[in-house]
């Protein structure tokens, strides 16, 4: 019987993993994805366009290959076919802006992750005495429109496969409780032209929601109303959404949602919750896992969970019949049916 024996790559690979990281931010950063979707460039025109150091240039460039979010042929780079799609600022589909995020504030934030996990405390701006920063984001306009951008962007393959997977056949209404800018429900919308709909949010996201419909050609049949999902009603409709909403709160917070959105609907409707939920063994969903650890760090009781424990909670309020489904990558949704 052969034995294989210790191996440190991974140990290794996981406990530098900062390196390739900041690698990949600072590409986004300088836009490097951006500037290349207009062709392959050199190594000398790159280094004057991008403003690096001819020290650094080669070795940066040559890492982005090596890590695969670049190609080089014949002393030319150019993006990748992921690259290209979700990194030029100039396509819808652009996810960069969850890394510029990442890159500005969380980059940071993780370092006093220790502290998190012995205090149980958030170590956001908050935690250092400054304004909290949702409540900063939310007045301003620019700086708002461009964080729900991201989530659109982070969120658009979840949101095509429950366009596609949910029964929206048997419904007529529907509402999005924190909808961002509104891709969830456009993709619902467009895909089944039957259905009306409303967006629930604070009132400063009415504007960028309110654009976002007019741009899809979906204003006359999808609305916002304005109002907050702990003090006021939810709307009335067939089939109530959630997506990455449920993982900013704590337990308690969880259970009242899922509570009011069953006060909601009518009687064989349904909710949809969908988040980066966490396998029921807690064991191969890392992204999930780290997420919730993301939750810690940003929030005072956020936390991501697993599908049966979304399942409990709306057994819990009511629902009748709960089931799980794997949407797109580490995403996946819970719905209740009432």
């Amino acid at each position: 019987m052969t034995t294989t024996a210790p191996q440190p790559d991974q140990i290794l690979q996981t406990g530098t993993g900062f390196w390739a990281s900041k690698t990949l931010l600072s590409a986004v950063e300088m836009e490097v994805f951006t500037e290349l979707a207009k062709g392959p460039e050199d190594l000398h025109t790159l280094t004057g366009r991008l403003g690096l150091h001819p020290r650094s240039s080669r070795d940066f460039l040559d890492a982005l290959v090596a890590l695969g979010f670049l190609e080089r042929h014949d002393g030319k780079y150019s993006n990748t076919p992921s690259t290209d799609f979700f990194l030029d600022k100039h396509k819808p589909s652009y996810i960069g802006g969850m890394l510029e995020m990442a890159n500005r504030r969380l980059y940071g934030h993780w370092n006093n992750l220790t502290t998190a996990l012995r205090t149980g405390q958030p170590q956001n701006e908050a935690a250092h005495g400054e304004p909290d920063v949702f409540a900063t984001l939310y007045a301003d306009p620019q700086r708002l429109k461009g964080f729900l951008r991201a989530m659109t962007g982070i969120s658009r393959g979840a949101n095509l496969a429950i366009a596609s997977k949910f029964p929206w056949a048997n419904y007529t209404t529907v509402a999005d409780a924190g909808p961002a800018q509104g891709d969830l429900i456009v993709q619902v919308a467009l895909k089944n032209p039957h259905l009306s709909g409303i967006g629930f949010d604070l009132a400063e996201v009415a504007p960028i929601f309110e654009e976002y419909m007019e741009a899809n050609g979906l204003s006359s049949r999808v609305r916002f109303q304005a109002g907050n999902f702990f003090r006021d009603p939810l709307p009335r409709a067939d089939v109530i959404m959630m997506g990455h909403i449920l993982h900013d709160w704590n337990l308690e917070e969880k259970r009242l949602l899922i509570r009011k959105a069953y006060e909601a609907i009518p009687e064989g409707g349904a909710l949809i919750v969908y988040d980066s939920m966490i396998d029921d063994d807690r064991s191969k969903n890392a992204f999930g896992l780290l997420m919730s650890l993301n939750m810690l760090i940003e929030t005072p009781g956020g936390f991501d969970y697993a599908g049966a424990d979304c399942m409990g909670w709306m057994k819990e309020a009511g629902f009748r019949q709960t089931r799980v489904e794997h949407l797109v990558g580490p995403h996946s949704m819970a719905v209740g049916m009432k």
